[in-house]
């Protein structure tokens, strides 16, 4: 087995990006495969960063040029060192810069003029302060890193794994193997990325790359993950986001990774609500960053996860268990109340267990008789724990059964040696060796790692071993969604028309105020293609008398004002009206009680628009993320829209088939087909909206902050917007969009 996992990764090691690769990927190789290591700001110190980073290039015997530079010092830590780039032995590589803020930039410039390809900036004190002098400092050092071309990971950060070149230019004493394994780590915080390495080491995962990026002036996460995609030896990568400063970027990264097979796992935090505008509609409020995240980045075959554990768990899965063909889950236990556990815990994740093919059945009833549970989840019970040939059997009829796509046994790993268990768990480990489907060992409880129990783990390649039950079906269910991906994402592109286009550059042009009034978005809405309700703006009770007739009653008088945002709150819509002498007093009831608002509203007029009979009241939005960019809403609307938050959301364009999607991810969607017997709605009207609605939000650009109509009416013959709120981002709203955006 030594010889394979040997044989496994050394050509990886020796792998170099091809010709077509991007500068990008060839510039992170430099840095992680350097021929040599300069540390400037080298000092003795003891505790010193210099001194713990020269240690563990020392300890773990990196074989390329180490050079000391330090003006001040003939030799330190018993060799030469330096005064300057000039006088190193060998054209400087890789450097370290461990000098004080106000010399890196310095440090920097020299470097790349002495022909250095890749720099990390351990030092502290750039934009992480507040202060103006290090704002200026951190600008001062993008702008030599930009000028220089170099690839630079800092600063403030903690430095860098690749185990491959036994490189470990990192403060961290704890003990590494040195073992290039398939998992690749970034992220901005060097403590978390140095806490994920050492979890997953614990539990025999090997991490070939890990890379801290701190205040990410130079490389940002995205673009390791790009870089990890295009090495072969990587087949899971990790990354710690704090924040997505660039869509695009991480977009491009996500789906190199997704068409290399790598999945993303993604630890995230989710506080970007002070980047949203001020004047938000409910669509703004529902759209977290996280959920925008999420809808977003899901998409592009990126898995979240919640917590560190969970992170442990999941990695573990995706390192060790292929994808399956489908979710019919298998499961072997010894024990009643076990199997229990496992039903409740993936069916509340909505998995469920496969019913057996009748070959299996037949096989298990005749193997295990009496005091067994011959089902799936099977309980092998008192014949299995009697005789271990029993239980290995059952196991291979579970694994052979062509009904089941992933097999889960009910066990943890020995904590110390233990011949009968630790022989079945080598049988078994060959039968999923064989096997065309995941096999994974679940311990309800998180126990542990021994000594012992990492070095046996380490001989099972062939199974996922889980700790922890809630985060194994999480994992699972990650490993099941994650399948059923498409491999290749297409770009989908705004397919407005050229007049839809041009009345949002008229409209936005002569837009007043924080938000369009309702006649205005609705204009705008109907141009991309969304269906409105008939209407028109009465100025006085006779005009609103004359509108109803044409329209046909029953109609809706709602207030027309900039001013007011939510017109419901203030009694500005009267529903139901459906004689013209209730058209009138609907008039001036509303009128009268716009007059008595404190703030005095300018009242533009009274809308009578056509009321549809509703089987269905639902909410479309859209919003525009301070991380993610444009995503659209989905879910039940009308006045429980924020108790229900029944809403589901997906980054903006989208094409017809992924709008179903988006819909059949709601209880929205589920009445929408006929929920109990009732007749199907009118779905073709809700495509078209939340279609126009994405087209509008990628034309937009930056210049729509939210876009809520809600309710959207609907019944089995059509469905329209009755209400339509854009609220505009002012900074943005008045700039023409650039082609280039």
């Amino acid at each position: 087995m030594e010889a394979q996992v040997d044989a496994a990764v050394r050509p990886a090691s020796k792998w170099s990006p091809p010709p077509e690769a991007s500068e990008l990927v060839k510039n992170i190789h430099a840095m992680l495969h350097p021929r040599n290591i300069v540390l400037v700001g080298a000092t003795d110190k003891p505790g010193n960063y210099a001194e713990r980073i020269w240690v563990n290039l020392i300890k773990y015997n990196y074989e390329g040029g180490l050079y000391p530079v330090n003006s001040k010092r003939e030799t330190i830590w018993g060799v030469p060192c330096y005064k300057d780039f000039v006088s190193l032995p060998d054209k400087p590589d890789h450097v370290l810069v461990l000098v004080p803020a106000r010399f890196a930039v310095q440090v920097i410039r020299d470097a790349a003029a002495a022909g250095a390809r890749s720099a990390t900036i351990v030092t502290s004190g750039f934009s992480e302060l507040q202060d103006d002098d290090s704002q200026k400092l951190a600008g001062e050092l993008q702008q030599a890193i930009r000028e220089t071309g170099m690839a630079v990971t800092g600063p403030n950060c903690l430095g860098n794994l690749s185990a491959g070149e036994k490189l470990f230019t990192n403060i961290d004493d704890r003990i590494v193997t040195m073992e290039a394994g398939p998992v690749a780590i970034a992220g901005q915080s060097g403590a978390i990325v140095m806490a994920i390495r050492q979890a997953l080491e614990d539990r025999g995962v090997g991490v070939g790359y890990m890379v801290t990026t701190g205040n990410e002036a130079g490389l940002e996460t995205p673009d390791l993950m790009a870089y990890f995609a295009a090495d072969p030896s990587i087949r899971v990568i990790v990354v710690y986001l704090e924040g997505v400063r660039n869509t695009k970027v991480f977009r491009a990264a996500c789906k190199a990774a997704r068409a290399a097979g790598k999945p993303v796992i993604a630890l995230k935090l989710g506080s970007s609500e002070g980047g949203r505008a001020a004047a938000m509609a409910h669509t703004g409020a529902l759209a977290g960053s996280i959920e925008t995240f999420d809808a977003i980045s899901t998409r592009e075959g990126v898995v979240r996860v919640r917590g560190m554990d969970e992170l442990i768990e999941t990695t573990e899965c995706f390192v060790h268990a292929d994808p399956p063909k489908a979710d019919r889950l298998a499961a072997v236990t010894l024990s009643g109340g076990k199997r229990g556990l496992l039903l409740d815990a993936f069916s509340s994740a909505g998995l469920n267990f496969a019913p057996l093919s009748r070959d299996a059945t037949d096989k298990l009833a005749k193997m295990l008789g009496p005091g067994s549970i011959v089902g799936n989840p099977l309980d092998a019970g008192f014949a299995a724990v009697v005789d271990p040939s029993v239980y290995m059997q059952s196991i291979q009829v579970m694994i052979d059964d062509p009904d089941t796509d992933i097999v889960i046994i009910d066990s943890e790993l020995p904590k110390a040696p233990h011949e009968v268990r630790e022989r079945n768990l080598r049988n078994v480990n060959e039968m999923a060796g064989a096997a065309s489907k995941p096999v994974v060992y679940i311990s309800a409880m998180s126990i542990g790692f021994t000594e012992f129990t990492k070095g046996l783990r380490k001989s099972l390649p062939h199974i996922a071993v889980m700790q922890g039950l809630d985060r194994a079906v999480g994992a699972i269910k990650s490993l099941i969604d994650y399948a059923s991906l498409r491999k290749e994402v297409p770009d989908v592109v705004s397919s407005s028309s050229a007049s839809a286009r041009a009345m949002l550059e008229k409209t936005l042009k002569n837009a007043k105020g924080a938000a369009l009034d309702e006649v205005a978005s609705k204009k705008l809405l109907k141009a991309y293609g969304i269906p409105v309700s008939k209407e028109e703006i009465a100025l006085d009770a006779a005009s609103a008398v004359r509108i109803a007739k044409k329209i046909g009653f029953p109609v809706v008088a709602k207030v027309v004002s900039a001013d007011i945002l939510h017109k419901s709150d203030i009694g500005g819509v009267v529903l139901n009206l459906n004689s013209a002498a209730q058209v009138k007093k609907a008039f001036n009831d509303i009128t009268a009680r716009v007059k008595r608002l404190k703030n005095k509203p300018k009242l533009e007029g009274i809308l009578i628009a056509q009321q549809v009979k509703a089987d269905l009241e639902l909410v479309v939005g859209a919003s525009l993320d301070a991380e993610m960019g444009p995503v659209v809403l989905f879910g039940t609307g009308g006045v429980d829209i924020e108790l229900m938050k029944d809403v589901a959301l997906a980054g903006a364009p989208l094409d017809a088939a992924e709008a179903k999607q988006l819909i059949g991810r709601t209880k929205a969607g589920v009445k929408l087909k006929g929920y109990r017997g009732k007749p199907a709605l009118h779905e073709a009207s809700v495509v078209k909206a939340i279609v126009g609605l994405s087209n509008l939000m990628a034309d937009a650009g930056t210049r729509i902050a939210s876009i809520d109509v809600n309710p959207f009416l609907i019944n089995t013959k059509t469905g329209v917007a009755v209400d339509g709120l854009i609220v505009l981002n002012n900074a943005a709203a008045n700039r023409p969009r650039h082609s280039n955006h």
